[in-house]
């Protein structure tokens, strides 16, 4: 039978996933520790053999092998803009929908302490902004002149002002540095146009970033390694959400992704206010929203995520005060492949999970103020409201291997104690059980249809 081979070489686990293309079935899923240190493929290897093994009797001829990556730290980037809560943070938003971490946002004119830092930071794209299309331009042409003399040799995406991309350009032509023209992150004030940057980022990562990574080892095997693999959650995501060509999406829904080391959330939906008389304010929110949280993660950050939640917080979701927060947080950080085995184990990593929860879902999504005016109250929100939204679902090894997902799910919903903030307020709960968010992400840039029909069909329901 023809199949398509799905992989994604994570930062911890190389995950497989065989897929019966004809009759739309997974048929086996396999993983193994990836072993980027030394040679990516021995990793994959053992993973392969696995999958063999489940798929042992079955004439498999796999038409195509795809993959995407999170390997040695995925794709780390730094943004540059103008104003903070503007430019800065447009291409900071450009960077996270591309499946970046992003280490940095630098705002204003860069200065040579700046310059220092990213030298010595450890990234794979800078991306460079600022000022609204016939706007500053000087900042924009100072920050390009900076990086040219700094020797920094990294790929640089210019998003920004369209009057100063001919200087820029020159500029970085000049200091023979490798650089990538897109259309301006925020041509208007306040209206994000992120899409074009995130296609260059994604190119980018494909044609460069991979080969640095010492991936060449996995070109013999693959078709190609298309995108980060946040990128491919938040790209099944959109698909799920919009649907294809043939099939009907699911509407509104956000995924919570707990892993070891940070916590995603990628909501699809515009996000206007749900209620009457409620104006917008702040920056345009983009349909599809990633948000990145590194301080709230179940082992490399765990006592990050202790330090940001509170004792009190997670020991409201223990309901135990006798037991020590801290030290059990400092324990897991210590040691990242802890497995719960006892009753008491697993508790203590659902409260994590339950905190990272609900921290994640309150800063991705937006805020109600009341302001009182002469002329009477009226309501005023930024960011997201997602409220109405239909769906959430959960992926990562903690929601897995959960006996009540469902309840750590809920944690991230609106809280009457918290009216202001727009989580959503009845949302239907789903499982990736099998981990086939990044493969089908992988699968939809081929044929969108499958993708969709099988996440329908595979995604668990857990309410």
């Amino acid at each position: 039978m023809n199949c398509y081979l799905l992989i994604d070489f994570g930062s911890t686990y190389t995950k497989l996933t065989a897929v019966d293309i004809e009759n739309e079935e997974i048929l086996a899923t396999a993983k193994d520790i990836t072993t980027i240190e030394n040679d990516i493929m021995v990793g994959f290897n053992n993973a392969y053999k696995k999958l063999e093994e489940k798929l042992e009797g079955k004439e498999i001829n796999f038409i195509k092998k795809l993959a995407c990556s999170s390997a040695a730290g995925g794709l780390k980037m730094v943004a540059i803009g103008l104003v903070p809560e503007l430019t800065a943070e447009a291409a900071k938003r450009a960077a996270l929908g591309a499946g970046a971490r992003v280490l940095n946002v630098y705002s204003y004119d860069l200065t040579s302490k700046e310059i220092e830092e990213i030298k010595n930071s450890n990234l794979d794209i800078i991306l460079l902004a600022g000022g609204t299309d016939g706007g500053n331009k000087d900042c924009i042409i100072h920050n390009a002149n900076m990086l040219a003399e700094s020797g920094i040799k990294k790929p640089i995406v210019v998003a920004g002002n369209k009057v100063a991309v001919d200087t820029v350009e020159k500029i970085l032509k000049n200091a023979n540095l490798f650089y990538k023209l897109t259309d301006n992150v925020m041509p208007k004030l306040n209206v994000l146009n992120v899409e074009p940057a995130r296609e260059e980022i994604r190119k980018i990562f494909m044609e460069k970033i991979v080969e640095a990574k010492g991936m060449k080892n996995a070109e013999g095997f693959i078709n190609g390694i298309l995108m980060p693999t946040p990128a491919a959650v938040l790209k099944a995501a959109r698909v799920l959400s919009e649907g294809s060509d043939k099939e009907e999406g699911l509407g509104d829904l956000v995924v919570v992704d707990i892993g070891g080391a940070t916590t995603d959330v990628h909501s699809l939906a515009d996000g206007e206010p749900s209620k009457a008389g409620v104006t917008l304010r702040g920056l345009q929110e983009p349909f599809a929203k990633r948000t990145v949280e590194g301080d709230l993660g179940m082992r490399y950050s765990a006592v990050a995520l202790w330090e940001a939640a509170t004792t009190r917080k997670i020991q409201k979701y223990l309901n135990d005060k006798t037991i020590d927060v801290e030290a059990n947080c400092r324990y897991r950080s210590e040691n990242i492949r802890m497995v719960p085995t006892t009753e008491e184990e697993i508790k203590f990593d659902e409260a994590m999970a339950k905190t990272a929860t609900e921290i994640a879902l309150e800063r991705h999504v937006g805020v109600l103020e009341t302001l009182y005016t002469p002329c009477g109250v009226i309501y005023s929100q930024e960011g997201k409201d997602l409220l109405e939204d239909k769906y959430l679902i959960g992926t990562g090894g903690v929601l897995v291997h959960s006996e009540h997902p469902a309840e750590i799910l809920k944690a991230g919903t609106f809280d009457a104690t918290n009216p202001t903030s727009l989580k959503p307020k009845h949302p239907k709960y789903l499982m990736d059980k099998t981990y086939i968010l990044s493969a089908m992400g992988l699968l939809s840039e081929e044929d969108p249809d499958k993708a969709v029909r099988i996440m329908k069909k595979y995604l668990v329901n857990v309410d």
